[in-house]
C-alpha cells in the first residue's frame, strides 16, 4: 500500500507513513495536517464510512474513476486531504491483519477511538509497539489516557464549556457563547501534529516510539493563556467582555455607515493618532484618558465618544485613513470578502483539488513545499 516514492520529494514530511484510525474531525484534521506537509496518509474506515461523509448539507458531488457519482458533505472534505482510504472491518480477521501489517510498516498511527477500545482487536499501543518499536502512536480523546473522565466521550461543544471558553465569550450581560468553529477539535488536531512530529524528533535520538496522549479538554485548557494568568495572579475569574478588552482601551467594533471596524490603537502614540484622525484630539489630553490604565477604567465613555465620530464614516474610507496613519484596524470579513481579499489571494489559502476546494495548512517554506496533489479521497478508494 505505501507510495513506492514520497508524493512530493521537497515536502518537509516526504516518506513518512502515517495509518489515521480517527474519524470526524480533531483526529482526521491532524492527518490532513501531515498529508499536506508531505506524509502517505492511509486513511482507514469502516464499511459504513467516516460519518462526517453523511454530514451535510452542503453537499460536494464527485464523479470516481469508474464513473460512479458520490455526494459526500463538504464537512468531510474540510479534513481528509491528501489521503488515501481503505475499508477496514476490525470483526473481520483478514481485514483486521491487513490493519496490524500496515501499522507494523508505519511511522505514525492516530486514533481517536474511546479510551482502551482498540485493546480488544490489538491496536492499542503495547499490542502495536511490539511489532514496531519505532511506532509513534497518537490517541485523541475527549479527556485522556488518565484522570477520573477517561473513559468518557469528549465533544467539543462539551469540551467548549468545561474548558472554560464559553465563560470568556460573549457578551457582559448575555448568555455564554460557544466559539462559531469547533475550536476544541480543531486545536487539538494541530497540537497533536505537532506532538507527533516532536516525537518522531525523539525517535531520531532514541531510535524509539512511543504513545503521544492528547485530549480535547488539555489542548483547550492549554490555549487559556493570558487568561488563566489573571486567574492565577488574581484569584478571579476574568469576565467575559464581549469585543472589549479587559487590559487595552479603546480597542474593539465601532459602528460605520456601512456596517463595523476594529479599532486597535494598543498604545498612547496610537491612541493620539487615532483620537486626531477621527477629530477628537482633545480627547488625547483628557486624564481620564492619559494612560492606558486611564482609558481601560473610563473605557465606556471612551467607546462612546469614538463610536459617535466613526459612525459619520463609510467602512472604507476609514480604513484607508486608519492604514495610512498606522493605526492597526480591520473590516469583519464575511467568508465570501475573506476569500476575496487580495492577501488571503496572495498568500494562495484556498486551493482546489478534484474541482473539490479547501483551506490550505498555513505553513509556507522558503526550501519545502506543500504535497498538494490530490483532493479528500473516495470511500474505500485504495482498497
Amino acid at each position: 500500500m505505501w507510495l513506492d516514492q514520497p508524493r512530493n520529494p521537497k515536502a518537509p514530511l516526504a516518506g513518512l507513513k502515517v495509518i489515521e484510525l480517527a474519524r470526524v474531525l480533531a483526529g482526521p484534521f491532524c492527518g490532513q495536517i501531515l498529508a499536506d506537509l508531505g506524509a502517505d496518509v492511509i486513511k482507514v474506515e469502516s464499511p459504513e464510512g467516516d460519518g462526517t461523509r453523511a454530514w451535510g448539507p452542503p453537499w460536494i458531488v464527485r464523479t470516481d474513476a469508474s464513473g460512479k457519482v458520490h455526494r459526500e458533505a463538504a464537512y468531510y472534505h474540510a479534513c481528509n486531504r491528501g489521503k488515501r482510504a481503505i475499508i477496514a472491518d476490525f470483526e473481520n480477521e483478514q481485514d483486521l491483519a491487513r490493519v496490524k501489517a500496515l501499522c507494523a510498516g508505519a511511522d505514525v498511527l492516530i486514533e481517536n477511538f474511546k479510551t482502551g477500545s482498540l485493546a480488544r482487536f490489538g491496536l492499542d499501543y503495547p499490542a502495536l509497539a511490539a511489532a514496531n518499536p519505532g511506532l509513534v502512536y497518537c490517541a485523541i480523546t475527549g479527556f485522556g489516557q488518565t484522570g477520573p473522565r477517561a473513559h468518557e466521550a469528549g465533544y467539543d461543544f462539551v469540551i467548549q464549556g468545561m474548558s472554560g471558553f464559553m465563560s470568556l465569550t460573549g457578551e457582559p450581560d448575555g448568555q455564554p457563547v460557544k466559539m462559531g468553529i469547533s475550536i476544541s477539535d480543531l486545536a487539538t488536531g494541530v497540537w497533536a501534529a505537532t506532538a507527533i512530529q516532536a516525537a518522531l524528533l525523539m525517535r531520531a535520538r532514541t531510535g524509539r516510539g512511543q504513545q503521544v496522549d492528547m485530549s480535547l479538554l488539555d489542548c483547550s485548557v492549554g490555549l487559556l493563556a493570558n487568561q488563566a494568568s489573571y486567574y492565577f495572579a488574581t484569584g478571579q475569574n476574568p469576565p467575559r467582555m464581549g469585543n472589549a478588552h479587559a487590559q487595552v482601551a479603546p480597542y474593539g467594533v465601532y459602528p460605520v455607515r456601512d456596517g463595523h471596524v476594529i479599532l486597535a490603537p494598543a498604545n498612547d502614540r496610537l491612541f493620539a493618532r487615532l483620537m486626531a484622525l477621527l477629530g477628537l484630539a482633545e480627547l488625547a489630553q483628557d486624564p481620564r484618558f492619559a494612560t492606558n490604565a486611564d482609558r481601560t477604567a473610563n473605557a465606556s465613555a471612551l467607546d462612546a465618544a469614538i463610536a459617535a465620530a466613526t459612525a459619520g464614516w463609510d467602512k472604507a474610507a476609514l480604513l484607508d485613513a486608519c492604514h495610512e496613519a498606522g493605526i492597526p484596524a480591520g473590516p469583519i470579513n464575511r467568508l465570501d470578502e475573506v476569500f476575496a481579499d487580495p492577501q488571503v489571494i496572495a498568500r494562495a489559502m484556498r486551493v482546489e483539488l478534484g474541482g473539490v476546494p479547501g483551506v490550505r495548512s498555513p505553513f509556507t517554506f522558503s526550501e519545502g513545499q506543500l504535497a498538494l496533489d490530490r483532493p479528500s479521497p473516495f470511500h474505500g478508494e485504495d482498497g
